[in-house]
């Protein structure tokens, strides 16, 4: 009994119907096939979008705090540079102001000088020409002690380095004496608490005897 190998129906092929391909509403015309993309194809949307995401710019970030403080810190020194500049410029114009105003007061006084100063000598006699020359140190004197200008010239005071300047010393003849003025050899001034200069003067010390 042979045995015979029965061959199995084939399944009949099925049929693919082809899609019809889509069409452009607008122009009539069919249109790519829009499929799944591929693996082929994802780095070059992922380079597209990322180079499109390069592309776009942010908008301006808020300061930091240290970049505010910096900021007051700029203005500050700025503010306080121009206020600098601004009070020396007035100190400036005040001691300028000052001067022009004490000029103005000896003016007067330096005239009358300038006209003594120039009379022939034959035409005035030395009575009025000392009195002439007083007359100028007196209004001289009543402007700058208006001014604040005091004349240092006593003698018999204790010396005071702070507004005398020694000279030379002698002995006293007496010891409450001792480390005072004997005698002025030039007056020193001062302008209210400004020393303007020091009174040169002989100083008595006590030798003990």
């Amino acid at each position: 009994m042979t045995n015979k190998r029965h061959a199995s129906p084939s399944q009949p092929p099925q049929s693919t119907t082809p899609r019809a391909p889509s069409l452009d509403p607008d122009t009539g015309e069919p249109l790519d096939d829009v499929s799944a993309p591929t693996s082929s194809s994802l780095p070059t949307a992922n380079a597209s979008a990322s180079q499109s995401g390069a592309g776009v710019e942010t908008g301006p970030t808020a300061p930091s705090e240290a970049d505010v403080w910096k900021d007051r810190h700029l203005r500050l020194a700025a503010e306080f540079d121009n206020f600098r500049k601004r009070i020396t410029k007035e100190r400036s114009e005040m001691w300028m102001r000052a001067q022009a105003d004490l000029v103005a007061r000896l003016a007067d006084a330096l005239d009358d000088l300038s006209r003594f100063a120039h009379i022939d000598p034959a035409d005035i006699d030395a009575k009025t020409l000392h009195e002439g020359v007083d007359l100028v140190e007196r209004k001289v004197w009543k402007e700058l002690e208006a001014a604040g200008v005091t004349r240092i010239d006593r003698a018999g005071v204790p010396f005071d380095p702070n507004v005398h300047e020694a000279v030379t010393m002698q002995p006293a003849s007496k010891p409450e004496d001792d480390h005072t003025v004997g005698q002025v050899v030039q007056p020193g001034y001062k302008m209210r608490d400004i020393l303007l200069r020091p009174a040169r003067v002989v100083v008595l010390t006590w030798q003990g005897k």
